[in-house]
């Protein structure tokens, strides 16, 4: 569990797109948008995308799963839709404020474990376990571990999520295991491959809509921002810029610089969907 003194930088991201997103554009959830043909790239449709996309992950759950453990629940908003349709759902959130975000939407509907996947301990054994663009924080090692442990013999585990491709260079956008070494610890693991569903094409709109808001909504903001406390504390400023330069040259780079778009995506990331069977 991340306190407020131990809070990471994905942490403070994830909660400021949930405070963002459902205050400006009334969205439920986190994750990426599933934009299919006929479907404007736009930031108003951004809710309709990510409905698709729910939607999409829902459609691969195997005949047979009854119970199914939600890892990395976010806002708790696919572990309500899973429960209005009967599954038994219980979740993993590692961080605090979005434990208490899905606690209040799930309303003791279900259990939520508060504290990271390869920490988790308990008695309860599921048919499925699901990973929603969660899988990518967990370590390799402890995720199939753990999923291993935790699967009924026959269980499944459904993975929506990027992975790096062996593209060469390096891209700003990080995240995600390397997907030629996840192929090769899943040769040595206890599952077998039922599905593999390449949706980078559909997914990668999304960060084209990120870069433009950061770019022209928070970026103006920022830089007006640091113009009016520069015009009233310029000794202040100019300190606080000069002991913090390397963090705000990598942050500037690395949420405000060029290549942060589709087509960077497309090269460097491969968002798939995989469904794997306990043996």
């Amino acid at each position: 569990m991340a306190s407020d003194k131990t809070k990471t930088s994905r942490d403070l991201g994830l909660e400021l797109a949930a405070r963002c997103g459902k205050y400006f554009l009334k969205l439920e959830d986190l994750h990426y948008g599933y934009w299919t043909n006929g479907l404007e790239v736009d930031i108003t449709n951004l809710h309709k995308a990510q409905q698709n996309y729910t939607d999409f992950l829902i459609s691969h759950i195997p005949a047979g799963v009854k119970t199914i453990l939600d890892v990395g629940c976010g806002t708790g908003s696919t572990a309500k839709k899973l429960i209005a349709l009967g599954y038994a759902v219980e979740c993993v959130s590692p961080g605090s404020f979005l434990t208490t975000q899905a606690s209040l939407l799930l309303a003791q509907t279900c259990r939520i474990f508060e504290c990271p996947y390869e920490e988790l301990e308990t008695s309860s054994r599921y048919d499925m376990v699901l990973f929603s663009e969660s899988f990518q924080y967990v370590p390799l090692d402890k995720a199939l571990e753990q999923t291993a442990r935790f699967l009924n013999d026959g269980g499944y585990m459904l993975i929506s999520d990027f992975f790096k491709t062996e593209a060469q260079g390096k891209s700003i956008i990080g995240g995600g295991h390397k997907l030629n070494q996840f192929r090769r610890q899943m040769e040595q693991s206890p599952f077998e491959l039922i599905s593999d569903e390449d949706i980078t094409e559909q997914t990668a709109p999304n960060i084209d809509l990120l870069n433009d808001a950061m770019n022209n909504v928070f970026a103006p903001l920022l830089n007006s921002s640091v113009d009016f406390m520069n015009g009233r504390y310029p000794l202040t400023v100019k300190l606080l810029r000069w002991k913090y330069r390397k963090k705000l040259d990598k942050m500037f780079a690395k949420y405000f610089g060029k290549g942060r778009d589709s087509e960077d995506f497309k090269k460097f990331k491969t968002y798939r969907l995989f469904l794997w069977r306990k043996k």
